[in-house]
């Protein structure tokens, strides 16, 4: 037979007819309490207050535990979940009001990998200073800021001139040069794990800072709304169309303005029209500026960088259904200068 205790150790059984064949028998709720009830099994009678049989040899002095109490814990996992999802269902579309009238541009990076030898950090403080100087010029980050080199590939630092240290040091400094519409991480940065350096190196800019992706829905002066879907990167692959990611997302999924990604290292772009609606989508699949690529020659990939910064330019006095609404230009010179001479006209 098994003893039953209690919390104090005393050997516990029937109130009414003395055995020890007594099991929990679930609770008694009243008002805001609940009581432990037992059942006889030799009797069949229950009972919230079992009879002390035999008293513990010993009682020890009890002492507040560190733990919550399974009732609490209970609750306070509910509060956790709670949180949670109101905060996944805030973050679906991020509201960025644009305060300024006439045409806009965002400049797309792709995968920077500042760090990288085979980088072209030039090109990318280039840009940076294009998008300073050019009036109505945002920046956007697709992620892979840099390399970020942790665990079993901790040894690619051997391969690099640049140490970790420094790596951290770039990233710092070439964030911190533009303020970004939005910055995605893609896997290399979210390898830092729940420590996160690029939210905490993120956290003075007014732009969207989100990992593997995030939708914006820009507002501007005139009550035009321009969706943005940028993601580090969109599932699906073909050899015919490296574009096929990102255009299949747009067809099949999500009716935004401008779908943009980057990962793979390639350059590709399709413009899709939603029938029911009229929606015309850009789906922008952005190369990285890592020019030389050791990976790449290893496992014989082509070359297929057209473009690692396009522009696109918006024009919110356009409809959805307008094809002047939105106008992409691969390269991010000639883009400014366009964003530049449609801004004049606009504003005169």
């Amino acid at each position: 037979m098994k003893i039953v205790k209690d919390s104090d150790g005393n050997i516990i059984g029937c109130r009414h007819c003395g055995s020890r064949s007594i099991h929990k028998s679930g609770f008694v709720y009243r008002a805001e309490s609940k009581k432990q009830q037992w059942l006889c099994t030799a009797c069949g009678r229950k009972t919230l207050k079992p009879s002390i049989l035999e008293e513990s040899p010993f009682s020890g002095e009890k002492k507040e535990s560190e733990l919550l109490n399974i009732d609490e814990l209970i609750e306070m996992r509910k509060k956790k979940y709670e949180q949670k999802t109101r905060s996944k269902e805030d973050r679906k579309l991020y509201n960025i009001k644009i305060n300024m009238k006439g045409p806009i541009g965002i400049c797309h990076f792709g995968d920077p990998h500042i760090d990288d030898d085979g980088t072209n950090i030039a090109e990318i403080y280039s840009l940076c200073n294009l998008i300073n100087k050019t009036e109505g010029l945002f920046g956007g980050n697709l992620g892979d800021v840099q390399n970020n080199w942790i665990g079993r590939l901790s040894y690619l630092y051997g391969q690099q001139s640049t140490s970790a240290k420094e790596s951290w040091r770039l990233t710092e400094h070439f964030v911190n040069q533009v303020e970004w519409l939005y910055l995605v991480a893609g896997n290399h940065d979210v390898w830092s794990g729940d420590g996160d350096p690029l939210e905490f190196i993120m956290r003075d800019h007014k732009g969207v800072y989100e990992q593997w992706g995030a939708r914006l829905n820009l507002s501007f002066p005139n009550g035009r709304k321009v969706r943005i879907n940028a993601r580090h990167v969109f599932k699906g692959n073909s050899m015919w169309n490296t574009a096929h990611g990102v255009a299949k997302a747009a067809q099949m999924g999500w009716k935004d303005h401008i779908l943009t990604c980057g990962h793979t290292h390639v350059s590709g772009y399709q413009v899709l029209k939603d029938p029911a609606s009229g929606l015309i989508s850009h789906a922008l699949q952005v190369a990285s500026f890592k020019m030389i690529d050791q990976y790449a020659d290893k496992l014989g990939l082509d070359d297929k960088n057209i473009f690692n910064a396009p522009v696109t330019i918006i024009d919110p006095k356009y409809d959805d259904d307008d094809n002047r609404l939105i106008t992409t230009i691969f390269n991010p010179y000639e883009g400014a200068e366009y964003l530049t001479y449609k801004r004049k006209k606009a504003l005169g």
